[in-house]
């Protein structure tokens, strides 16, 4: 459903949450490994996710990754897609063709409308910090 980026950039801010929920700030390489993305390719998206003020990007010794609290609160994740992904997730075809639309519709046009709009629901009305509080509660995991 969603781009390898965009599914590497949710378990990365996941992370980095949990850790900012705790008054830690994490490096690109404990996010790599937390979340079990590749270190190079993790240090990409959160440089993405920095220049939509998604995560917080500091330098130096004591530098890192963290979010503040409202952040976590007001970011949904429609926001991590939207700025890894675009909104292709709510406008492309089911079936992955380029000429389907209203129009020309293929054969999963209609049914795929209404998932759409539940998934984009869904990645609205969920916050970072929702997806945040589960994983530090243990209900739910980054890494199987």
């Amino acid at each position: 459903m969603f781009s390898k980026a965009c599914e590497h950039g949710i378990k990365a801010i996941i992370y980095i949450a949990t850790q900012s929920l705790q008054g830690n700030r994490v490096k690109i390489g404990d996010v790599a490994i937390n979340s079990g993305s590749p270190g190079a390719f993790t240090a990409k998206v959160l440089g993405t996710l920095t220049k939509h003020n998604i995560v917080n990007s500091y330098t130096g010794p004591t530098g890192g990754f963290d979010m503040s609290m409202k952040q976590m609160r007001q970011i949904k994740m429609s926001d991590i897609v939207y700025a890894i992904d675009g909104d292709n997730i709510y406008n492309g075809c089911g079936l992955g063709l380029s000429e389907c639309n209203n129009e020309q519709p293929c054969p999963m046009h209609d049914k795929f409308i209404k998932v759409r709009k539940g998934i984009k629901e869904m990645l609205t009305k969920t916050s970072v910090y929702d997806l945040a509080l589960g994983l530090q509660s243990g209900k739910t995991v980054l890494i199987r």
